[in-house]
């Protein structure tokens, strides 16, 4: 991969309109926002360019409404908690290239900063149709004289603000980005071993590219949360009513052999939190994860489990862990995630969290964010970097 410029290497930026792609899809429940860890991670960038100057225009995504305003996704109140967190008033534009948009980029000061509307109101945002995607980076470029991308859960996808506004204008990597990137080529180039990674989240699907370009990488792989029952069930086990993904038993049957080959040792729960129904009060109780009850189901890892995945973190010098070990939304299934983040607060390894859920459970479990060496604002992009996938955002800000 080449080199990404920064925005240092941007030169002069006082009085130019400088468009930020920044990554403000946060959890909102009734306009409310419950968790503010991306917007809080855009600051620095955003606080960087307008403290030199620069008229900054922020553009962002939220949710996925289907290319036309929808109400419940509008960036307003991210526009209000971007304006506290830099000390003072984000201008906000109703849409994102009409009328409004141009008239507050147009009354922008030098040193102020402006949001645009949620990108996903405009159909050309996502748009698989080249014309059709080109004609709306073309609006947004025009409002702007340079481009800043800092929306590193964003990256993984061709969208026009991500992909194609790039190479319509002088542009750099935002602090956030570069820092992603840094990291990112820190587990992938030469890590520190022992390299462990600890996967998690319900779906093994999600992670089937993740888990076959790792298997060539790591020491230690240990499996939890809902995609843990497809390994078990690989492995001839009951699972009861656990979550299963039946499709995915062979390519499943396939790690298992692989890791043996390679030498890698995977680690799967000895034990589970067994309910008898998905509910926060749920009757449960901790059976070997060999004996699942036919009319139970694994809402979390157990007690020894716990003990096991710790122990097999304890020596590592390099740890990953996407996604959580249970339920954690319930607090009767969030033991295993917090005890897996604790024993990474404890480890002396270089520890990532890889976003998405395992980062909202950090904040949700109130542990301490700065016990961690980095916690990743993009889950999805993390996981395609990882498999080794070229990220369509980070392509078009090489140089």
């Amino acid at each position: 991969m080449s080199a990404l410029r920064t925005i240092e290497e941007l030169g002069d930026v006082r009085g130019k309109r400088v468009l930020v792609r920044s990554d403000l899809n946060v959890p909102m429940e009734d306009g409310v926002i419950t968790d503010d860890g991306r917007i809080r991670a855009s600051v620095p960038t955003i606080k960087d360019l307008a403290g030199r100057g620069a008229r900054v225009i922020v553009c962002a995504h939220l949710g996925r409404p289907k290319g036309t305003p929808e109400a419940k996704y509008s960036l307003k109140p991210a526009a209000e908690r971007l304006g506290e967190l830099l000390g003072h008033e984000v201008r906000f534009a109703t849409d994102t290239v009409g009328d409004s948009a141009k008239a507050t980029v147009e009354a922008l000061a030098d040193g102020e900063v402006a949001l645009l509307e949620n990108l996903r109101f405009n159909a050309g945002e996502t748009s698989k149709d080249d014309a059709e995607r080109s004609a709306f980076a073309d609006a947004l470029a025009g409002l702007a004289d340079l481009y800043v991308g800092d929306g590193f859960g964003a990256v993984h996808r061709k969208h026009a603000s991500v992909y194609d506004v790039p190479q319509r204008l002088p542009h750099a990597a935002g602090g956030l980005v570069a820092a992603e990137v840094e990291v990112l080529k820190q587990l992938t180039e030469d890590p520190a071993r022992p390299y462990a990674v600890v996967l998690g989240g319900a779906k093994v699907s999600d992670k089937l590219g993740v888990i076959a370009n790792l298997l060539a990488k790591v020491d230690r792989l240990l499996i939890g949360g809902g995609m843990a029952y497809t390994f078990l069930k690989a492995q001839g086990h009951e699972v009861g009513n656990s979550l299963l993904q039946e499709d995915q038993l062979d390519k499943v049957r396939g790690f298992l052999k692989e890791a043996e080959e390679r030498g890698v040792e995977l680690v799967l729960p000895v034990d589970v939190l067994a309910a008898t129904e998905f509910a926060k009060d749920a009757e449960h109780e901790a059976v070997d994860a060999t004996a699942i009850p036919a009319d139970r189901e694994g809402l979390d890892i157990g007690p020894r489990t716990r003990e096991l995945f710790a122990s097999r973190l304890a020596d590592a010098r390099t740890v990953f862990w996407n996604g959580p070990m249970g339920v954690f939304e319930f607090d009767a299934f969030s033991g295993g995630t917090r005890a897996v983040a604790e024993a990474l607060i404890a480890s002396d390894a270089f520890t990532v969290v890889g976003g998405g859920d395992s980062a909202a459970a950090v904040r949700k479990l109130g542990l301490p964010e700065d016990g961690f060496s980095h916690i990743s604002t993009g889950g999805g992009a993390s996981l395609e970097y990882l498999e080794g996938k070229t990220l369509p955002g980070l392509a078009a800000l090489e140089d």
